[in-house]
């Protein structure tokens, strides 16, 4: 029975168990991800005959960032865009990157269909893109074969394939290695990603880089996080992107190693969980451990923060503010094993950057970074702890480091033009 044929029933008989899974996560997560809704089962809103969309396809929030300049370059341009997601939060943060074009009709938004045979064929057939774009690596077998049956190009873009992808590629086999060759180019950020995939199964791939490094920084955050932290007059840790477990390993690094007084000022530490549905949580955690804090969801100004060690960052959409307001970002997501996070935009925005042991979602980005100077790779949270500790009193060292962060982010631009160039759009 061929690969693809046993994935659809396995699937099919999965199916059940998957939707209890994402109705768990969306109740823990919030939003609306309207589980069993008619655009999951590929009805989407047939698109006009004269107005085919390029299909870009974001899975989550990381992507949609990721996404946001080839998006912003298709809309530059005049095309019209169809923008999907998987989850809720990606949704929401495309809705909030591209209110204008939403509103003016150029982009529209759409839960991409489940991977059966019939809810895509019925997506594809009534989105009728001129192309489509996968974001890093959503590379779906059923998707796929209904795109080549239906005379869609299909991309993937900002490509990236860890060893453990590749581990994974192997043992399921047949259906994904068709799927990786079914896609007509492949845009992958590195050469061992090129490398990787090539090895799954893809075929044409170009190295193109990482979409990530062509952000821009919204210039009204970075103005405002500046004169916040001119305000403030006291140092500051950004601790982004936290994950469950992560809090309590860095708070207690802090409780056995406190941040030393800068002229005689004491560091404010802002803590900036990663998903919005953990921010009650970790204001519980500090309160548990006594710690004093305020929440910037509840406008805590600088007045406010004067006897505060910890600023919770539950604000969405604001990661450019906090990372221009500090002195040292610490980019989590990297001291429990669960991959990293993306440190480029810390790195933009000139703050230098330490980040923990598990970074393999990110792997070349970071190495490229710590040899450019921008950033350190430490063991531990107590190691991080140490090393902020010592760069808040080496200010000269602090200052080597910002700007080899911003020259290392500028050196690494370039990414959506030759994303642009390669793909079909006519």
């Amino acid at each position: 029975m061929p690969g693809r044929t046993l994935y659809t029933w396995a699937l099919r008989l999965l199916a059940p168990v998957l939707w209890l899974w994402m109705w768990r996560r969306a109740r823990k997560a919030g939003g609306h991800w309207h589980i069993l809704g008619v655009e999951r089962l590929g009805w989407v809103t047939p698109s006009a005959p004269d107005n085919r969309p390029v299909w870009v396809h974001a899975v989550s929030l990381g992507e949609t960032r990721a996404a946001e300049p080839l998006l912003r370059a298709l809309l530059a341009r005049g095309l019209p865009v169809l923008l999907t997601h998987m989850t809720a939060t990606g949704r929401a943060e495309g809705a909030r990157l591209f209110p204008d074009a939403i509103a003016q009709g150029q982009l529209r938004q759409a839960w991409l269909p489940y991977d059966f045979p019939g809810a895509t064929r019925r997506f594809l057939a009534r989105a009728r893109p001129r192309c489509g774009v996968l974001i890093e690596r959503e590379v779906w077998p059923n998707l796929l074969a209904q795109a080549r049956k239906q005379g869609v190009p299909m991309a993937l873009a900002s490509a990236r394939f860890s060893p453990s992808s590749l581990a994974q590629a192997r043992w399921l086999g047949e259906a994904l290695r068709e799927a990786l060759a079914g896609l007509d180019i492949v845009l992958a950020q590195t050469a061992e990603d090129g490398g990787r995939l090539a090895l799954a199964g893809a075929r044409d791939i170009q190295v193109v880089g990482n979409l990530k490094f062509d952000l821009t920084l919204p210039p009204d955050q970075v103005s405002s996080g500046k004169a916040w932290r001119q305000a403030l007059g006291r140092p500051v840790l950004a601790v982004a992107s936290t994950r469950e477990g992560e809090e309590a390993m860095l708070l207690a690094a802090l409780r056995a190693h406190p941040l030393p007084k800068v002229n005689d000022q004491a560091p404010l530490v802002v803590l900036i969980p990663r998903h919005p549905q953990r921010f009650g949580d970790v204001a519980d955690l500090l309160r548990a451990q006594g710690v004093s804090f305020a929440r910037r969801s509840e406008g805590a100004d600088v007045a406010a923060l004067a006897d505060k060690a910890v600023l919770l960052g539950d604000s969405l959409g604001e990661m450019p503010f906090y990372y221009a307001g500090a002195d040292v970002a610490i980019v989590a997501g990297s001291f429990a094993p669960l991959g990293g996070h993306n440190l480029i935009e810390a790195c933009a925005a000139g703050v230098p950057v330490v980040v923990g042991p598990h970074t393999k979602n990110f792997a070349q980005a970071v190495d490229d970074a710590v040899a450019a100077g921008a950033a350190l790779q430490v063991l531990d949270a107590d190691a991080a702890i140490d090393f902020v500790s010592a760069l808040l009193n080496d200010g000269p060292r602090r200052a080597a480091m910002a700007e080899a962060a911003r020259a290392w982010q500028v050196s690494h631009v370039g990414a959506t033009a030759r994303i642009m160039d390669a793909l079909p759009l006519d």
